[in-house]
């Protein structure tokens, strides 16, 4: 109730100004940027912009923390300066690209990167230096707790979009998500969109996959505040803001307020379904963290709690990639049906190894390739878009996710027929008839332990 009763208030405070023909408290319309270029903690030096009310000083000041990506958005510039407007002066700077990708990151190292912006920032003549802290957006939601917990300097913490878990269970988490938006079900989301994450883990392609926050945000003594769209598609609001608040109940922290905003998205913009943006920041986001930053310590004086957001489905914990299921054990399965098939191919033009009936064969071999080249592409999109639309659907599977079921079954046929059929033949088979059978049967037992694993032999 207390969140409730705390929102009233501001939008009452906002209304009653407007009402009045002045504007709300802090209000600035004036804002100016300047460019700067500032030495991070290994030596090396990156550009950032600094939004501040005109004429500022003494104000309080907050550095963004960048999300996934490059850093490049515009989407921090826009929040910026709704921070500058609310009379916070902000600082926005190049996110390290060098050596960032998704097989390797390093939080520790982006954490230390923000605290080199912090100190940059509470050198500025606009801002008071006890009253800078920091805010982060999604992967910073990672990073900047992690920055507040090494620094006495930082003087708040604010995070939109964050996690209270892991990224690899968060991936699949929305992934699922976006599945379960379009009306997708079956295999395609319970195999497909969690092994394909798994492999990436077990392979070492995910960087950070097992980070834990938990333990960070134990040790954070700062205010929090803590924000989540009830529309976020990306990050468990509901999941996340109860971790959040596990986690500092378990370490005593009184000071923290917990937030859940309604038709927001992850970022904080407004959305009509959480995959989509609208233009400019969510009603009442920029204000609440402008009330919030320039009302400590009293905004955070006790703990303030949102209800938790509503979510589909609740983020599940990764099992590990055993080793029968590992990526070279996968890859070891492949180059065996390859060899399999390939050797039957090859040897098709020895008219003494002919078998009696090749259809069988020819079948199964066509079949099972196109299946696993196709499951390879699917694998691929899903992993490398964040498509929310799979166009038209079949019994909840999207069209070539079943055609690949169908002729993944049609190689199961197959393999069935030849298995069944050809020792059975009235004309006798030659050994390299033999050999060349077994190594169709072999290439397809192959294959049909694949297609169970990926999905496409499952309902």
């Amino acid at each position: 109730m207390s969140s409730i009763a705390r929102r009233i208030a501001v939008f009452a405070a906002m209304i009653a100004a407007v009402c009045c023909g002045m504007p709300p408290a802090h209000a600035q319309d004036d804002t100016t940027a300047v460019d700067i270029t500032f030495t991070r903690g290994d030596g090396t030096t990156t550009t950032g912009t600094v939004h501040a009310p005109t004429g500022a000083t003494g104000r309080p000041g907050v550095v963004l923390v960048h999300g996934s990506g490059n850093g490049r958005s515009a989407h921090y510039d826009l929040t910026a300066d709704a921070f500058a407007r609310a009379g916070i002066v902000a600082l926005t700077y190049g996110k390290r690209t060098e050596g960032y990708t998704p097989a390797h990151r390093d939080y520790s190292l982006l954490a230390d990167d923000a605290l080199a912006g912090l100190a940059a920032l509470r050198s500025r003549p606009e801002v008071d230096p006890a009253r800078v802290g920091l805010w982060g957006l999604s992967e910073g939601g990672w990073v900047a707790p992690l920055a507040a917990s090494r620094s006495a300097d930082a003087a708040f913490l604010i995070t939109i979009g964050a996690n209270s878990g892991p990224p690899a269970a968060q991936q699949a988490w929305a992934n699922e998500t976006r599945f379960g938006a379009a009306g997708v079900r079956g295999s395609m989301v319970n195999t497909l969109a969690r092994n394909g994450i798994r492999q990436l883990v077990g392979a070492g392609m995910f960087a950070q996959a097992d980070y834990d926050p938990i333990p960070v945000l134990e040790q954070i003594t700062q205010p929090v505040l803590a924000v989540w769209g009830d529309k976020d598609r990306l990050t468990p609001p509901g999941d996340s803001l109860r971790g959040f608040q596990a986690a500092f109940d378990r370490a005593g922290k009184r000071n923290y307020t917990l937030v859940t905003l309604p038709g927001t998205q992850h970022g904080g913009q407004p959305t009509t379904d959480g995959f989509d943006k609208l233009p400019g920041l969510a009603p009442g986001y920029g204000e609440l963290m402008g009330e919030w930053v320039h009302g400590l310590p009293r905004s955070a004086a006790i703990p303030r709690v949102d209800q938790p957001a509503a979510q589909g489905h609740p983020v599940r914990d990764l099992e590990a990639v055993a080793r029968w299921e590992s990526t070279p054990a996968n890859l070891l399965l492949l180059v065996v049906i390859v060899l399999a098939f390939g050797g039957y191919a090859l040897t098709g033009g020895v008219r003494a190894w002919q078998l009696p009936d090749r259809r069988p064969a020819r079948v199964l071999i066509s079949t099972a390739v196109i299946g696993i080249i196709g499951a390879v592409i699917q694998l691929g999109y899903i992993l490398t878009s964040r498509a929310t639309s799979f166009g038209p659907l079949l019994f909840g599977r999207t069209l070539p996710w079943l055609a690949l079921q169908i002729i993944a079954v049609c190689a199961v046929v197959a393999l069935g027929y030849l298995v069944v059929r050809a020792p059975r033949s009235p004309a006798p088979m030659s050994k390299g008839a033999w050999t060349r059978w077994a190594v169709s049967v072999i290439g397809g037992t192959g294959f049909v332990l694949w297609a169970i694993y990926w999905g496409l032999l499952l309902p």
